[in-house]
């Protein structure tokens, strides 16, 4: 069953490598696919998700029109900063950090890195999110990430993660920046994994 994709983005049919949850490549079928279209796009929203899998997965190349560095996630329309939170690692070649935000705070949720304008035009970040147990009733739903972006001479990668404080199913996932549009030809795919 494919989701009704709401977007300012025009669609097309796109997807990168995988990683992390173990499944045979049969186990990923691909749901849907947004292209971000000229112009750019607030947000793009993957909505009507159906419930033929064990787990969700992200694919995406992106990069902001402004100096936005992270893509947030919602799911379901809760938009509540008390409903996420968030946990970094971080490494940039020379050096490596972590970082934490409780619920409540301005920017849990934001899981997806990307390049901005001050970056080398025509360059992407690359991410792949795994969205674990999305249907499960009983239990909070974790979410992980692994981020890369190359700055002509520096970078970095990221293992981010998040936590959404619902039981709900997850039906729908918005992903959106603190301000600005998603650059034109940033590309997002949604693939549901059958394996356990």
């Amino acid at each position: 069953m494919s989701p009704i994709l709401q977007s300012r983005a025009n669609a097309s049919a796109i997807g990168y490598g995988a990683f992390s949850v173990a499944a045979a490549a049969s186990d990923f079928e691909s749901i849907a696919t947004v292209t971000v279209g000229s112009g750019g796009a607030a947000e793009i929203e993957f909505a009507s998700i159906g419930t033929d899998w064990t787990h969700l997965q992200i694919r995406c190349i992106t990069r902001s029109e402004t100096t936005a560095s992270y893509l947030r996630i919602r799911f379901n329309g809760d938009t509540s900063l008390n409903s996420y939170t968030l946990h970094q690692l971080y490494g940039d070649g020379s050096s490596a950090g972590a970082y934490a935000e409780a619920s409540g705070s301005s920017s849990v949720g934001e899981i997806i890195l990307q390049t901005t304008s001050s970056h080398s035009a025509n360059i992407y970040a690359a991410a792949v999110v795994d969205i674990l147990d999305y249907r499960n009733a009983n239990k909070y739903k974790t979410v992980r990430s692994l981020n890369g972006r190359d700055m002509n001479g520096s970078g970095n990668v990221l293992l981010n993660s998040t936590v959404w404080l619902s039981t709900s199913a997850i039906t729908s996932i918005k992903l959106s920046q603190s301000s600005g549009d998603i650059n034109q030809y940033s590309h997002f795919a949604l693939y549901g994994i059958k394996g356990a």
